[in-house]
């Protein structure tokens, strides 16, 4: 345009009228042409963005390479036309291809190392608890290849079977027990062999402790002194009872779901996994999500998904991405500034973990693990275990425990308990003090709610997390209950001559006010946070998912883990996490649901006796 007003400039008005009309001639022709070079332009640019889009587009992104996320990517990519792109925050769990370099993840014994370091780890905390005494609670969550299964204590625990029924009661339909009992067993190869509970099939192994530590036995005997049953396994037909737990360690490691599925499928060409890649949001076109935008070395890329977007991202990271991209109550977005995409007022809503607290016994002969924590000892067992994987080191110790109902007319166990022979302080943050065992005990069925909501739209600030604890008289109650459960069991014959003082709560704390002191100022999470994106039916206007795991009121987005279950579980979670990925998966495939019916599951004779 600046060329052709340079070219009217010097024309005179008069004598060189006909030059005036060629060149408007001449401007109209190159307006035209340029106009079309424009357009041509435009489309080509167009085109070569698409292409690119096209080489940058999967079929499934999935966010979070945690205890499911590795499950999605293994089972969609079994498929070798889904093409599947997995994004994770932290790193690897291998150092140059090696688990012994990476030996605090993948050695079961080192289990403390990364719940105390933020290395592989989220490292959350609470706002203060108001009924706590205002403290403000840490939550370690796995930001590592495996996710929490790469960090937790490797405890295998289902649930119980009337949790899942429970789920669809709730809404959840299609996930009730018979239907999540075979995805159970699809995840799992048992080391005693395949039942009609157990997998012996499935990329994740499980097995039972191998130490036979005379206080396992001795804790076992004196649950039974107590008049407690004995159950030979608690994730069959009786949860309720004692016994020797499931852990995910196998041939001595720690069988994380990056070992279980994801190392599997990691050479196939159709799975791509970038690690250190935080996605800082999904990208929507009005309500059809398209891909994600997520930050690598410092640089702010986009990558699109033909199909599907799936959050794995756990019961924190789920919702504050969700909220981050604007799905959640419109009035908080508002507030932030964040466009809303869709109102769901139910996302960080919902918030369920368990709490516990550690009841701990002076021993008075010298076999607990803390003669195993003096640095020669430690030294012996870490070299046996980068050997040849076998010794103390090959088992995180929590190889017995038990699930008892709280008082009777409770249908099933509300109360679970983990024995451990030695002592932990601070989540294992403060070095053990003497010879000593424990029991982590805690109620399973908590009727304290909390949430979860944005601090800022700056996706590393991590969210304002409000678990609200002990907010009710019932788990008050409750936890009562598990301190004297636990003291009656402990002062039992068969662990008399180990059996030295209490060292927690402490023979001074015997009134139901100084237990109530002592649980507030001792009680810690076990690590279970969930259910804040419950699913539900979509006329449910606090539900986050639909039973199909879809984000309600979106296109083209899920969320599967356990930020999904519509309540928490009476148990550990890291199995029902995977479970759910099993079951989600074939959901996603577009099969129908396993399904396994009429499966025989213990009831007490009576109501009328809490044990």
């Amino acid at each position: 345009m600046l060329y052709l007003m340079k070219g009217v400039k010097w024309c005179s008005p008069v004598s060189h009228m006909g030059k005036v009309t060629g060149s408007l001639f001449k401007a109209h022709t190159l307006k035209n042409i340029l106009g079309i070079n424009e357009q041509q332009l435009k489309i080509s640019r167009a085109s070569s963005q698409l292409s690119s889009e096209k080489a940058n587009s999967y079929n499934y992104v999935i966010v979070g390479a945690g205890s499911a996320g590795c499950v999605l990517a293994n089972r969609l990519t079994e498929d070798p036309l889904s093409t599947v792109l997995l994004l994770e925050a932290g790193p690897k769990d291998t150092l140059l291809g090696s688990k012994r370099l990476m030996w605090k993840i993948h050695m079961p014994a080192a289990l403390t190392y990364n719940l105390c370091d933020e290395k592989y780890n989220w490292y959350y905390h609470t706002v203060p608890q108001k009924h706590m005494d205002n403290r403000v609670m840490y939550w370690p969550r796995g930001r590592v290849w495996g996710g929490s299964s790469s960090l937790n204590a490797m405890v295998y625990i289902r649930g119980h079977a009337e949790d899942y029924n429970r789920w669809s009661r709730e809404g959840a339909t299609g996930w009730d027990y018979e239907h999540c009992l075979p995805y159970f067993k699809k995840a799992q190869t048992h080391e005693l062999g395949p039942n009609q509970y157990r997998g012996g099939n499935g990329p994740l192994h499980v097995s039972r402790g191998k130490t036979n530590h005379p206080l396992h036995r001795a804790f076992l005997e004196a649950t039974q002194q107590a008049g407690y049953p004995f159950t030979d396994d608690m994730n069959g037909y009786q949860q309720e009872g004692f016994g020797w737990m499931d852990m995910t360690v196998h041939q001595g490691q720690r069988w994380s779901t990056a070992s279980a599925y994801l190392r599997p499928a990691i050479s196939r060409p159709n799975l791509s996994v970038a690690e250190k890649t935080l996605v800082t949001k999904i990208l929507f076109q009005g309500t059809k999500c398209i891909g994600v935008e997520y930050v690598k070395n410092g640089q702010m890329k986009k990558v699109f998904a033909n199909k599907e977007v799936i959050l794995s991202g756990g019961a924190i990271n789920s919702p504050q991405l969700l909220m981050l991209s604007g799905i959640g109550n419109a009035d908080d977005l508002k507030k932030l500034g964040i466009p809303v995409v869709c109102h769901l007022p139910g996302v960080g809503q919902n918030l369920q973990d368990h709490l516990e607290v550690y009841v701990q016994q002076k021993c008075t002969k010298p076999i607990t693990l803390y003669s195993a924590q003096k640095p020669l000892n430690m030294m012996r067992i870490g070299l046996e275990w980068l050997w040849k994987f076998t010794g103390e080191g090959a088992t995180a110790h929590l190889e017995s425990g038990g699930f008892i109902r709280s008082e009777p007319g409770v249908p099933h166990p509300d109360i679970q308990f983990h024995f451990l022979p030695s002592q932990v302080i601070d989540h294992g943050r403060v070095a053990s003090t003497m010879q000593a065992y424990q029991v982590h005990v805690g109620p399973m069925r908590s009727t304290s709610v909390g949430w979860l909501k944005l601090k800022s739209t700056d996706p590393n600030d991590h969210p304002i997390i409000e678990p609200n604890y002990l907010s009710t008289e019932r788990d008050i109650w409750e936890f009562r209950q598990c301190v004297k459960l636990s003291r009656e069991i402990f002062a039992q014959k068969a662990l008399e001559e180990f059996c030295g003082p209490e060292i927690q709560p402490g023979s001074h704390v015997q009134s139901d006010k100084e237990i109530d002191a002592f649980v507030r100022q001792k009680a810690d999470s076990a690590y279970h946070p969930s259910c804040t994106c419950k699913m539900g039916q979509p006329s449910d206007s606090t539900a986050v998912v639909d039973p199909q795991t879809k984000v309600i009121g979106v296109e083209n987005l899920r969320v599967v883990d356990a930020s999904i279950m519509p309540s928490v579980v009476s148990g550990n979670l890291n199995a029902p996490t995977i479970m759910i990925a099993e079951k989600a998966a074939d959901i996603i495939k577009g099969l129908p649901s396993l399904q396994e019916k009429n499966v025989p599951v213990y009831k007490p004779k009576t109501l009328e006796s809490q044990r």
